[in-house]
């Protein structure tokens, strides 16, 4: 499995506000660029993360951490932990992407071969923040700069020099 964690943070890892993104849905190429990156992939997340998307997003499987019980449905599959979810994925070929929220994405940080990152130029207020990470262990590359709504943003990715230590899973 290829683990790749994919947010938009503001300019000092501000992630949520409550509930939502602090800048709202603004960044409508943002949200294309999200939707285009996932496609055709899983996603895993928390059920809070989960609760807050529009509904299942289509075209990909939803994979989500949580200990409280929910309804069964086609494309959504629950763990309890983050162990029962690598158990069941740690075989596969296929990359999953990690989603939020703060929370789960501190977890899965260790393991995470890339990070896309939206990097938003701005301050925001927030009550959810991205996990620090050491960007030494990260090649960096600019995938784009976009202006849009008074918000300049990079998505970038961080690819990790050395593969992460997967005996831990």
């Amino acid at each position: 499995m290829k683990l790749i964690l994919i947010a938009a943070i503001g300019k000092h890892n501000q992630l949520g506000l409550n509930g939502d993104m602090p800048w709202k849905r603004s960044l409508s190429q943002d949200l294309q660029f999200f939707s285009k990156t996932t496609r055709n992939h899983a996603m895993v997340m928390g059920r809070k993360t989960f609760e807050s998307l529009p509904g299942l997003l289509p075209g990909r499987e939803h994979l989500v951490i949580t200990t409280s019980q929910m309804e069964k449905q086609p494309h959504l599959h629950l763990y309890p932990s983050l162990e029962a979810f690598f158990e069941d994925w740690k075989e596969s070929d296929q990359t999953v992407y990690v989603i939020g929220g703060g929370s789960i994405y501190k977890q899965f940080l260790p393991y995470a071969d890339e990070l896309i990152l939206t990097e938003i130029d701005q301050d925001f207020d927030a009550d959810t923040w991205f996990p620090a990470f050491n960007s030494n262990l990260y090649s960096r590359e600019i995938l784009d700069t976009v202006d849009e709504n008074g918000y300049q943003y990079h998505h970038v990715c961080y690819r990790r020099k050395l593969e992460p230590d997967l005996s831990t899973r």
